[in-house]
């Protein structure tokens, strides 16, 4: 085993007196959540190991935030921190964004030409947000009405529409692709709904959706039509977000009907978009990706189908769960067992099971949380009924949760919820 670095570096793209590590016996590509919480993992287990983090940022977001942000509850600056705050102790950061991934001979090349070889690699570097599919969305975001809280430049931007608004038609859409938190588009649309309604501005809400339901999970589905027909919410299914003309204020869909595809245009006074996203580029373009551009990975093991030595989780990865921040959670001891056990010459005998979780905050004293697993499952870390809006889960996601995040996901501790799980089996008998 290689001699490890024990101190952490900042090999920043501006400083000329410091030269690239060369070597590495673990690179984690992205220092996000995903990123940092294996580092944590694995330097808990084994101080000795030479661990790479290559994350370009030098500020690191609890992303999740951002719907607490659009809705006014709390203020960008809560979710944001250093990146060096983050990096784990005995961990070295390579200041840098990744242009080429070279598995075949073990390297990653970054944006400035640098190669660096590893061992092993991690590959976690999130998602990538494609504004440019939606014809004029970039040109016409942060102003007169047009916002998107996938964004920090824009969730501030978001409150300040909603406490504004005037009335009118407000449209708030959810795209054909894969997302990041897929019931983010809606959690703000409620949150939305309570200030019109305090503000007694008329206005028509609407939920455009390339899907053909309102979640993908049946039972959670049924409960959000509950809150929809309750509000009077108007939901179109399968309109796909294509176009944006800001100067008649028009939001172009296409539509999927049983004869084909037709566009359709609907007018907004505001509009809050969820924009397509993919995984990033160099990842789509290199040897790892499969179907859809995705890191292909065995969706138990979370090694890659092809290169024994890359492990993939986390947004980037063709994990067939939903892309969350407690997905990524509960993936990461998966992967960091098993890379230990690839180090070790041991079986691979950790399983991830699917989990992710999305609490649905459906107004700004209740949410819904759930939670589930591959095939749709129910997997409730309480021995309670997960599809019932609970005041409890809405403080959980506005309150508990970001401590969690800071204060234990990232320093690489343990799963809450599985301390519950053997009540909620006896329960659930």
């Amino acid at each position: 085993m290689q001699q490890s670095h024990l101190t952490t570096q900042n090999l920043s793209s501006n400083d000329t007196t410091a030269l690239p590590v060369k070597h590495h016996q673990i690179v984690i590509v992205g220092g996000g959540a995903a990123g940092i919480t294996v580092a944590a993992q694995l330097l808990k287990r084994d101080r000795a190991l030479d661990v790479a983090i290559i994350e370009p940022s030098d500020k690191h977001y609890y992303q999740p935030g951002w719907t607490l942000v659009g809705g006014g509850i709390a203020p960008i600056s809560k979710f944001i921190r250093d990146e060096k705050a983050v990096i784990p102790k005995g961990a070295t950061w390579i200041q840098n964004r990744v242009a080429k991934l070279e598995p075949d001979r073990n390297i990653v090349i970054t944006q400035e030409g640098n190669e660096i070889e590893y061992d092993y690699l991690v590959v976690c570097p999130g998602i990538q947000i494609d504004w440019h599919l939606i014809k004029g969305l970039k040109e016409a975001l942060g102003k007169n009405g047009v916002t998107s809280n996938y964004s920090k430049d824009y969730a501030p931007y978001t409150w300040e529409i909603i406490k504004n608004f005037k009335g009118g038609n407000a449209i708030f859409t959810h795209p054909a692709t894969p997302i990041k938190c897929g019931g983010a588009p809606q959690k703000v649309m409620y949150l939305a709904d309570d200030i019109f309604k305090s503000n007694k501005v008329d206005t028509t809400v609407m939920f455009c959706t390339a899907g053909a339901s309102m979640f993908s999970v049946p039972e959670y589905s049924a409960s959000l039509d509950k809150v929809v027909a309750r509000r009077q919410i108007v939901t179109k299914f399968k309109h796909n977000l294509k176009e944006i003309k800001a100067d008649t204020q028009e939001a172009i869909f296409a539509v999927t009907t049983d004869s084909g595809t037709e566009e359709v245009s609907l007018h907004y006074d505001m509009i809050h978009v969820a924009p397509p996203m993919s995984a990033p580029d160099f990842i789509k373009h290199s040897p790892l990706a499969g179907a859809g551009g995705w890191v292909e990975v065995d969706k138990e093991t979370l090694q890659h189908t092809r290169y024994a030595n890359v492990f993939a989780l986390g947004d980037a990865s063709s994990l067939p769960t939903s892309k969350t921040a407690a997905a990524a959670r509960k993936q990461a001891p998966v992967a960091v067992q098993n890379l230990l056990a690839l180090i070790r010459s041991k079986p691979l005998s950790a399983k991830y099971d699917g989990y992710t979780c999305c609490p649905l905050i459906t107004g700004y004293n209740s949410a819904i949380m759930a939670e589930f697993a591959y095939g749709g499952k129910l997997a409730p870390s309480f021995p309670l009924d997960p599809t019932q809006e609970r005041y409890s889960m809405y403080l959980a996601k506005a309150r508990v949760l970001p401590w969690l995040y800071w204060n234990r996901m990232l320093k690489g501790k343990g799963f809450e919820a599985d301390i519950l799980k053997p009540i909620n089996k006896l329960v659930r008998r």
